[in-house]
């Protein structure tokens, strides 16, 4: 129940010595702040970090060729291999579980040397050859034409999708890109479509200087035939690649004559256990922030304990008349108990506070400032201001409750007693 008489003691109280009153309020403030930082910096890591996954399905992994190192079945050690598009339609056909399998080939970088011409301008991109269900594994945002499609599979035509990078290279500002023809290491591809990645951080610039033609037109114009560079492999929701990557191992090394022990010869990147390493790094990032805010602001709580039990000294003469008065022992704890929490959860307060202005001024220098690598949108969610109110009306009662006990067990004619 309010009670305006009891408020105003508490007000007094903490008035009394305003000096001390704050010096009890900044351990707590600061504590929560620490804490809410540390969670908000160890968010921006993860989010910088992960950010470099892009928006790829993270249940996927990558495959490709490399040399044996065992010999097998009369063929020798160091023997170099090829994957064929009938090698996709076997793992389709016989490994479970899994969304998409795509091949894919790539030819030159846009590091290197040219390899694109359109009229007078050249420039050196990645040109892949791809099925279109690859979009589905890399989202990208069409912003003109359109992707790749199954007929253009079946009728090998020469069209490609190309990136902002290669629009910002080879055409004039404003100048209508699509119905267009670029020259590819010599063979004209007309332009169906342009595109940008959906979240684009760390490569950004190479995924928009990208080309995509039909992987059949690709082995086609560049003389690879049926040969597969690598491919990309999606499992199905709920069903870790990592657990059915054996298998696919496994069918390769069989239809490739490769020992059923030579763990060299294909070459992997698990990209969903390597995303799962990642989480569980930051959890534990995560419970050392938890850990360390909670030391930092348990400093601040003993300081509060501290004082609250000087001010219970001061006070001892005060208690005794009021329990001489008829005042139950319950009523002396409960505004022992009161003042801490009023001091407590307000200094947390404002240190939540303080922690979302820092949040905001560093969110607001990124954004101006432009990507930082492996650190982005630092931020912490409503959770864990929900969590950290608890832990400072947990705190405040802590705090407090030593000193409530102390006062209730004062006799009133002993309290009366002193000076």
């Amino acid at each position: 129940m309010f009670s305006k008489d009891r408020w105003n003691e508490i007000l007094e109280a903490l008035n009394a010595n305003k000096f001390r009153t704050f010096l009890t309020a900044f351990g707590v403030f600061w504590g929560i702040t620490i804490l809410v930082l540390l969670l908000a910096l160890t968010n921006g890591l993860k989010n910088g970090v992960m950010s470099d996954f892009g928006d790829f399905a993270t249940n996927s992994m990558f495959m490709w060729t490399q040399g044996t190192s065992k010999p097998y079945k009369g063929l020798p050690k160091g023997r170099y291999f090829n994957y064929k598009i009938d090698d996709v339609a076997a793992i389709k056909n016989q490994v479970p579980n899994l969304k998409y399998v795509s091949p894919r080939n790539q030819l030159g970088g846009f590091r290197g040397n040219n390899n694109v011409i359109r009229g007078t301008k050249t420039g050196a991109f990645e040109i892949y050859g791809d099925y279109p269900e690859y979009i589905k594994q890399q989202p990208m945002d069409i912003i003109d034409g359109r992707f790749l499609s199954y007929s253009d599979i079946e009728a090998k035509r020469k069209i490609c999708v190309v990136g902002t990078g290669v629009v910002k290279g080879l055409y004039d500002k404003d100048e209508d890109v699509l119905g267009t023809y670029i020259k590819i290491n010599g063979v004209n591809f007309l332009v169906v479509g342009t595109f940008k990645m959906s979240n684009s951080r760390g490569d950004g610039e190479q995924d928009a200087n990208t080309i995509y033609i039909p992987f059949t037109t690709f082995g086609q114009a560049f003389n690879r035939g049926d040969r597969v560079g690598w491919m990309a492999i999606t499992a199905v929701d709920g069903i870790p690649i990592t657990s059915i990557k054996k298998q696919v191992f496994e069918l390769m090394k069989s239809r490739h004559k490769v020992h059923p022990e030579d763990d060299r010869a294909i070459g992997h990147f698990d990209l969903s256990e390597q995303f799962e390493r990642i989480n569980g790094l930051f959890s534990i990032l995560t419970i050392v922030g938890y850990f360390v805010g909670a030391l930092v602001l348990m400093s601040g709580i003993i300081g509060i304990s501290n004082i609250m039990l000087i001010v219970v000294k001061e006070r001892t003469k005060e208690i005794g008349i009021r329990r001489a008065l008829g005042a139950s022992p319950w009523t002396i704890k409960s505004q022992i108990l009161q003042e801490s929490l009023i001091l407590t959860i307000l200094s947390g307060m404002v240190g939540i506070s303080f922690a979302a202005l820092v949040i905001w001024i560093m969110n607001t220098i990124l954004d101006n400032a432009g990507p930082v690598e492996n650190f982005a949108n630092p931020s912490v969610s409503m959770q864990v201001v929900f969590t950290a109110l608890i832990i400072l009306v947990v705190s405040g009662v802590l705090a407090g409750l030593i000193p409530a006990n102390s006062a209730t067990k004062m006799k009133p004619v002993d309290a009366l007693r002193i000076e």
